[in-house]
């Protein structure tokens, strides 16, 4: 029978902070160290204040003072609706199932996972100023992320989950206003001090988005940083050209890649970046790079739904490697929904 994962992701954390891992470079093995940063400059000027999402008081007291990374996060920020049927779906009739709606979205989902691991989050996405809009970016703000703008009039994204008995998800997605993202609504103290910008694979499958990916990617080259970017569909992929996706993804000059064996295999090259992290579900992850590959087997868990397991994982490397990565997916796939 499988044991289930003791809560041991703060604690992880916590053990980072004592041994000084946290505080010193950049490793491309799997292991990621807060860069050698005296200061991480600039504040949000008074507007930006204004379009930024007040965040309430975390329910973890000691979130924000472990790593002292700060992460930026841009894509998509939705309503998730998770349906989790009880058997095979019946078609054309009733199946039992249980719900879940909240926040969700790729980038948002790593940005909570984020958070709670210690990091300093924020969240760049177009979010829309509809009732679903404000509710889920409210609720990304009260896991402590710096949700930024910009708010716009229109639809806001929904995607709906259909996990299936064997925890295994299929998705639905309506991105909403969330691809309207230009590189002009990006504002440059929303990336100043960032160490890591996480970019979704969905933001460079539509435009505007995919140029506001770029700029934004350059940018954070451009003061140090490192660029992760999750391929995140292999089927989106073939549908949009697997060509003309690696050229995007190419413009973004990533550091660090996370995608399934499947995505990889749609891309022209192998070896999109100079550290790929294959996530491969129950059996683990892989970690490429130098040449070098090296293989982590998964924490064993009762699996209840998978969806945003990957997300978790990205969170968990770039904050402190690949095995808070394992943990925070483990702690991910043992309940419903995505966020921590």
């Amino acid at each position: 029978m499988p044991r289930c994962v003791p809560d041991r992701l703060l604690a992880e954390a916590g053990r980072i902070l004592e041994r000084r891992e946290a505080a010193r470079s950049w490793r491309l093995d799997g292991r990621r160290t807060a860069p050698g940063r005296s200061e991480h400059g600039g504040g949000a000027d008074e507007a930006a204040e204004e379009e930024r999402l007040q965040s309430v008081a975390p329910l973890v007291a000691v979130h924000a003072t472990i790593l002292g990374v700060i992460l930026v996060s841009l894509g998509d920020l939705m309503l998730d609706l998770i349906v989790r049927i009880e058997r095979p779906l019946a078609r054309g009739d009733d199946t039992p199932a249980v719900t879940r709606a909240g926040a969700g979205g790729q980038a948002a989902n790593v940005a909570a996972w984020a958070a709670v691991l210690g990091a300093q989050s924020r969240l760049i996405a177009k979010w829309g100023g509809d009732t679903t809009g404000k509710l889920v970016a409210a609720e990304v703000g009260a896991r402590r992320v710096e949700v930024l703008g910009p708010m716009a009039p229109g639809r806001n994204g929904v995607v709906v989950s259909l996990v299936e008995p064997n925890g295994e998800r299929s998705m639905l997605s309506d991105r909403g206003i969330a691809t309207e993202l230009r590189p002009e609504d990006i504002k440059d103290e929303w990336l100043a001090g960032c160490d890591a910008l996480y970019v979704s694979g969905y933001s460079l499958l539509r435009h505007p988005i995919d140029d506001a990916a770029v700029a934004a990617a350059g940018a954070v080259h451009e003061a140090g940083g490192l660029v992760a970017v999750d391929v995140s569909t292999w089927s989106a992929i073939r549908e949009y050209g697997a060509e003309r996706f690696a050229g995007r993804l190419a413009e973004l000059r990533p550091d660090v890649v996370f995608a399934t064996e499947r995505e990889l295999a749609e891309l022209p090259d192998s070896s999109p970046a100079p550290t790929i992290v294959m996530k491969r579900g129950p059996a683990g992850a892989v970690v490429r790079t130098g040449g070098a590959e090296t293989e982590h087997e998964a924490l064993t868990t009762e699996v209840v739904d998978s969806t945003g397991a990957g997300d978790a994982l990205a969170a968990g490397f770039l904050v402190g490697g690949i095995e808070l990565g394992l943990e925070a997916a483990a702690r991910c796939v043992a309940k419903l929904g995505t966020m921590p």
